[in-house]
């Protein structure tokens, strides 16, 4: 998508321009006043990656979470990593090329789709704020779908918080940098609203003074 017409969604900003896709880490690591490359370390750690799990890793990027998750699993482990943008998937393969084990799928993940396996894991880094609250419901419909019963549901993504109580330099920094999908998904309540689609022992862990937090959520065991 090369400009805000083509955007299916044009408030949006996950759907990235050319420039952006291609410098998305450097990208991430400016926004987060250069702290993501630290917890995204932590927070996949604290994903408690078994070394046998098939994870599923949506709206997968460059490829650079799912080389961290790997470190974690033998050679019967797994990852998919989930994208529609073939910058990305450039970038993904060619920085996972050296794990056998990591295999991208060029996918939405806001339409309903449908694999032939389920995950033990299930993983979305700063993705699903970027959807309409409607669009976001669809993607947890895919991702219970597809998900073990028992499985672990982890978002990397923004924490609830009260934009105006922000220090005025984040504050600054959220207003210019993010779409206005954001500003929705902060005033949500997360665990709620997982706990409508059957999840449950919740696991909260906050980075970058509690703006940022990895949401572990369990699947319910029964398939109803």
């Amino acid at each position: 998508m090369n400009s805000k017409t083509d955007k299916i969604y044009p408030d949006s900003g996950v759907e990235l321009s050319p420039f952006t896709a291609k410098n998305y880490d450097q990208v991430l690591n400016i926004a987060s006043f250069g702290l993501y490359r630290g917890f995204i370390h932590q927070a996949i750690k604290s994903m408690d990656i078994k070394p046998n799990d098939k994870i599923l890793d949506l709206g997968c990027g460059t490829g650079r979470n799912a080389c961290l998750m790997a470190k974690y699993l033998n050679d019967n482990g797994k990852i998919i990593g989930m994208d529609v943008s073939s910058i990305m998937e450039q970038q993904f393969n060619k920085k996972c090329a050296k794990y056998p084990h990591i295999k991208f799928i060029k996918q939405r993940i806001d339409l309903p789709f449908s694999s032939a396996e389920q995950f033990d894991k299930i993983f979305i880094s700063f993705v699903i704020h970027g959807f309409p609250h409607e669009v976001r419901q669809t993607v947890l419909k895919n991702i219970f779908a597809h998900l073990k019963p028992g499985g672990t549901f982890s978002i990397l993504d923004f924490a609830e918080f009260d934009l105006n109580a922000m220090p005025s330099l984040y504050r600054f920094v959220f207003k210019k940098v993010e779409c206005k999908y954001a500003f929705d998904f902060i005033a949500r309540d997360w665990k709620q609203i997982l706990n409508s689609y059957q999840f449950t022992e919740f696991e909260e862990i906050f980075f970058l003074k509690k703006y940022i937090r990895l949401l572990k959520a369990k699947k319910s065991n029964s398939n109803g």
